[in-house]
């Protein structure tokens, strides 16, 4: 039962903040969002989990409004519904909130030890870290809170650890020493995918290195002059004749200031097309470098490293480094190492150039390539059951054009480093003895026990957090425990909805293990939306100042009207522009539903009685239940193809169009005890397949309209069986043309809406002739015609008005001043037509269509559209005039 056991009269005025926060807090603390029907169908998704330390942006507002949109109707449809809910411990972000806040204190760090820094990190936690989920309650996230998931929660670890020591003793993960993207600033190895590019100005240094034997030098140039430090090798490509003759000699050069001796190697890396066509060779220190070398037969333990975690310059193994530049940031050893290498003679020229540029996207420095001894997960090997489960369709993506890219992506997938230099975070459960063995097991007792008496030291490495979100789909339902009574039926989940810039970080790495540890697909579908863009189509940034803050979205307009938004703007995966005027315009439909309410509600139309349609006679009770049928089914298809835009226009239309503007119009006068039934059955339909996209506006209505056995949030979604009557469907519908297409001509000749005239058929057909001498009354109500007469109109001027097979002709004489009009149509149609006509020819200049602004390109575009709609509306009105 609701709160209200009868109808209550709606306020005169619908106000979102009244209603949100009270039927929120009515659904969670009635349990609504939890599965609770054993006997039915299970329907799952999960939620990507938001950092720890987020608080809730506008691509988080498409997400999850998304999610909500299929978890309510899934639910409405009858579905054991269950939206898993979490947050991801975020092991970097969550790090550095916590270390600006000590910073902010005068504390550090470094003045505690690991155990009592994570120990302040878990009091943040319990202060600050649940910001965001209070935010997608605001949202109206009807997930399931009773079973709200922390990624550092004691049973997911669990789950981690006992992935990472079961991929370990299958050979899945290995320790290896390979280059890294290195972040000096927050001294730990990052993702690819973490990693930013940005083109920065630049030089590019040509050096000369001189031939050990003194017969000459090879040029060689850089972007990153420190890195010669550390340089191993001189490639040139092996077909290049210009080196052919060094390469036979097995000739050597001589590094500038360190003295090294280094090879010449032939490898195809070097294109001899570019500069000099030799490069220098650091594997320590580039990721290309880094495979030339080890073709070269250069091992990777021997590759030499010139700089310590914070990219100071450290001395190599072979010592050779001037004590001068032992201990200066990269950047000051850039400027010195030129300064050297120019006193010696060496410095050919340098270039101006623009540099493609890595940074990482939390620490904000330029990222290093870095030699050192990490954990690696073999992706390829895991990479190939979810290959294989797209292509068979197991796993279908939409839309279909992402799967190109998956394919790519996978099938060139490198090996995963997945350990961390971080203290917050899943440490990696490995332990090492002193003679270089390591033991990885679930405990430390275990890892003893293989040990026998050697003394261990456990892994200081956390793991990536994408490692531990990767085993979201089932670790969340109870898994390891195969017993865990959520795991059986919920897993696989059926849909997964993500942001396509997460593809790789997230759903990738759920598809390789929940296959390889379920047996099963994590989802049956994956569902890739893309950007919240503002309003001009630029991506959202703090540095351009073009955020926009849903929370205050939903402050201005409510949370019904930005959920809206988001749906009828969500057109498989492109881009969502961000528009206010349209968010304001969803609040003013919201508006219309909760005034088309309380016009029922004056009237005497109350909740319904009936799942089904209730009998009915007339042809606008007849005609409306047909278009609740239709409305339906667009809305079933729509969803089932994932297309929600289509679903929130069909809905849209239904009662904006149909039940507010017609139905209600139609009716008015004429509430007998079947309109009464008919209206507030269709009203509750509508509250039914309205509630996924606005489901605060809905449960209050639902709540108000009469007595209730159980809330809208698990009402039951429309099946109204009967067929559309396709008669009555015309009927209406002529009606519907009639009043329409009457009110626009009287628009379009300024004849005001409420001038009473007379309407002339020559020979209406007899479906024409029925319908006119059924709906008399309606007629004289609604499209103010005094009469319909069926014989030819008077000689004189005359406006023509289509309905059906009818075209109707009402004189014009003594009505309006016919010159005056005609002269005032007739000049605004030539203005019109000017303005059109020289838009089209600006934009059919391929000079502005390719140099202008593309802003200025669109509203040309915009404009054009305008006046050309503009010229046939006064065309069609002259053409009226006769």
């Amino acid at each position: 039962m609701t709160e209200d056991s009868a109808a209550t009269m709606l306020d005169k005025t619908f106000d979102p903040a009244a209603i949100e926060a009270k039927w929120y807090q009515h659904w969670e603390g009635k349990g609504l969002f939890r599965p609770d029907r054993p006997d039915a169908a299970p329907f799952t998704i999960v939620n990507p989990p938001p950092n720890v330390t987020g608080s809730l942006h506008i691509g988080h507002a498409l997400d999850n409004t998304l999610q909500d949109v299929v978890i309510r109707y899934e639910r409405l449809r009858g579905k054991d519904a269950l939206w898993v809910v979490g947050t991801d411990h975020a092991g970097i972000a969550t790090q550095m909130v916590v270390e600006r806040q000590m910073e902010a204190k005068g504390d550090k760090r470094s003045n505690y030890t690991r155990e009592g820094f994570i120990d302040k990190v878990w009091e943040w936690k319990a202060e600050s870290g649940g910001t965001i989920t209070g935010q997608l309650r605001r949202l109206g996230c009807s997930m399931d809170w009773s079973r709200e998931q922390f990624t550092m929660d004691p049973h997911f670890t669990r789950a981690v650890v006992k992935v990472f020591v079961d991929l370990y003793n299958q050979g899945l993960i290995y320790r290896d020493k390979r280059l890294v993207n290195w972040d000096p600033r927050l001294k730990t190895a990052i993702s690819d995918l973490e990693v930013e590019t940005r083109e920065i100005d630049g030089k590019f240094w040509h050096f000369k290195y001189p031939l050990s034997d003194g017969s000459g030098h090879i040029s060689v140039a850089t972007t990153r002059p420190e890195t010669m430090l550390a340089d191993m090798a001189v490639a040139v490509n092996p077909n290049d004749e210009r080196y052919k003759h060094l390469l036979e000699r097995k000739a050597t050069v001589t590094l500038p200031i360190t003295g090294r001796e280094i090879p010449i190697v032939a490898d195809e890396h070097a294109d001899p097309e570019l500069g000099s066509g030799a490069v220098k060779i650091t594997p320590g220190h580039d990721f290309n470098d880094f495979e030339v070398g080890k073709r070269a037969g250069i091992k990777a333990a021997d590759m030499l490293n010139m700089l310590d975690a914070e990219a100071h310059v450290c001395q190599t193994a072979d010592a050779l480094i001037p004590a001068e530049l032992i201990g200066l940031d990269r950047f000051d050893a850039r400027k010195r190492v030129v300064e050297l290498v120019d006193q010696d003679g060496l410095l050919e020229k340098i270039e101006d150039r623009v540099i493609q540029t890595p940074y990482g996207d939390r620490g904000g420095v330029v990222i290093e390539p870095w030699l050192t001894d990490q954990w690696y997960v073999d992706a390829e090997t895991l990479a190939k059951p979810p290959l294989e489960a797209v292509r068979s369709g197991a796993i279908e993506i939409v839309p279909k054009s992402w799967e190109k890219t998956f394919f790519n992506w996978m099938e060139n997938i490198q090996p995963w480093c997945v350990s961390r230099q971080l203290w917050w975070g899943h440490r990696i459960p490995a332990w090492y003895a002193d003679d270089g063995s390591i033991f990885v097991a679930e405990t430390e007792e275990e890892a003893r026990a293989q040990a026998g008496n050697k003394t261990l030291t456990r892994d200081e490495d956390v793991l990536d957090t994408w490692f531990s979100s990767a085993l979201w789909p089932f670790a969340t339902l109870g898994w390891p425990d195969a017993d865990a009574p959520l795991l059986a039926k919920h897993y696989p989940n059926d849909l997964l909805i993500s942001g396509f810039d997460i593809l790789f970080f997230w759903d990738a790495r759920m598809a390789m293990q929940g296959i390889h540890f379920m047996k099963e697909v994590p989802w049956k579908r994956l569902y890739l939306h893309g950007l919240v863009r503002a309003a001009d189509g630029q991506k959202m940034s703090k540095s351009k100042g073009n955020v926009v803050d849903p929370l205050g979205l939903i402050d201005q307009y409510g949370a019904d009207a930005l959920r809206f938004f988001m749906a009828a703007m969500e057109s498989q995966g492109r881009d969502v522009k961000m528009d206010e005027k349209r968010v304001e315009g969803y609040r003013n439909f919201a508006t219309k539903l909760w005034n088309a309410a309380r016009f029922c509600q004056s009237n005497g139309i109350t909740a319904s009685t009936s799942v089904a349609a209730p009998a009915a006679t007339s042809a606008v009770n007849r005609w409306i239940i047909g278009e609740v049928v239709e409305t339906v089914a667009a809305l079933d298809k729509a969803m089932a193809d994932l297309r929600f835009d289509a679903a929130a226009n069909a809905i849209y239309h239904f009662v904006w169009n149909q039940f507010c503007d017609w139905y209600i119009e139609l009716i008015k006068g004429s509430f007998d005890d079947e309109t009464k039934a008919v209206a507030g059955w269709v009203l509750d339909q509508i509250l039914v397949m309205l509630h996924p996209f606005m489901p605060f506006v809905t449960e209050e209505l639902w709540s108000k309209m009469g007595e209730r056995p159980y809330e809208l949030i698990v009402a039951q979604w429309p099946q109204p069986n009967p067929q559309v009557d396709r008669q009555a469907k015309a009927e209406v519908e002529w009606l519907i043309s009639l009043v329409g297409n009457l009110r626009a001509a009287k628009a379009e000749l300024g004849i005001a809406p409420g001038a009473r005239l007379t309407a002339y058929i020559a020979e209406p057909s007899d479906q024409t002739s029925a319908i006119i001498k059924r709906n008399g009354a309606a007629i004289d109500r609604l499209a103010r015609l005094d009469s319909i007469r069926f014989e030819p109109a008077p000689a004189g001027a005359a406006m023509q008005v289509g309905a059906g097979d009818a075209m109707l002709a009402i004189p014009l004489e003594g009505v309006i001043d016919i010159a005056a009009e005609k002269a005032r149509l007739e000049k605004a149609l030539a203005a019109s037509q000017k303005e059109r006509d020289s838009l089209a020819k600006r934009l059919q200049n391929p000079a502005f269509v390719e140099k202008a602004k593309p802003e200025a390109v669109e509203k040309a575009r915009a404009d054009h559209e305008a006046h050309s709609a503009e010229a046939e509306r006064l065309a069609a009105a002259l053409k009226r005039l006769g």
